[in-house]
């Protein structure tokens, strides 16, 4: 069997592509600031009041039987650190928040299949 330099592109290719996947992603250990306490814990609160008063969330709250105002009431009973894992929580919580990364990883995946299929001699049918 002879080898094709197409193989050889494609084992290159996947080798430096798992090697890049697999780097750790830089990361900086640093101190917080004393003084910074109560002004990231209001930014924290404001970020949650935002939420909290959109429309969506509004009529869910409404739904539970809670105002936006009785919800904010018991977020300001958490605690520092409980109010920011809620506040960094908030982006994931949105509509759509990570649907065209899931789309592009599935599309990406489906090609990478039809490629190999179509490279190994199998035949893709698409109806």
């Amino acid at each position: 069997m002879q080898k094709k330099p197409f193989f050889k592109m494609i084992a290159l290719y996947l080798v430096v592509a798992t090697t890049v996947l697999t780097l750790p992603i830089e990361g900086w250990a640093m101190f917080i600031p004393a003084g910074e306490t109560a002004s990231s814990r209001q930014a924290d609160i404001d970020a949650i009041q935002k939420t909290l008063e959109s429309t969506v969330v509004k009529q869910r709250l409404t739904e539970l039987g809670l105002s936006s105002g009785e919800a904010l009431a018991r977020v300001n009973m958490l605690s520092d650190e409980q109010i920011h894992q809620v506040a960094s929580n908030l982006d994931s919580l949105q509509a759509g928040a990570d649907g065209a990364g899931v789309l592009i990883f599935l599309l990406l995946v489906a090609i990478i299949v039809v490629v190999i299929l179509q490279v190994t001699g199998h035949r893709v049918i698409v109806k």
